[in-house]
């Protein structure tokens, strides 16, 4: 009933930027925050960044003054800017929101991951 699908992810030298891009699509009644987390083999899912419907913000602390998150509520879309990557943010990325489709109640809906990958 909603699907997110994220884009953007891929290689990149440390000091370097990528964007990631998810985008929420079905039949969707209301969205609200929206984030991204990330996980590596062996240790759980972490929260990276996380935006509500009216732009508040929140970060995990090992990303603040180097990921921006943001989203465009006309195209169900957020957004991930990645600057200044470290191999230590290497991980798959996941896409989150809380969503009310058609007919069906809140729930916390999963993107599929997109690898990110940051080389020394």
């Amino acid at each position: 009933q909603v699907q997110l699908v994220e884009s953007g992810g891929g290689l990149v030298q440390a000091g370097g930027s990528l964007r990631l891009s998810c985008a929420a699509s079905g039949r969707i009644l209301s969205l609200n925050a929206m984030g991204w987390y990330r996980q590596v083999p062996g240790k759980q899912r972490e929260l990276v960044a996380r935006i509500s419907r009216d732009g508040r913000t929140n970060y995990a602390d090992s990303v603040k003054g180097r990921f921006t998150i943001s989203r465009d509520n006309a195209k169900n879309t957020v957004y991930l800017q990645m600057n200044s990557l470290k191999p230590e943010d290497t991980a798959v990325y996941y896409c989150n929101a809380d969503a009310q489709p058609l007919g069906g109640n809140w729930a916390q809906h999963w993107g599929q991951g997109t690898q990110v990958t940051v080389s020394s």
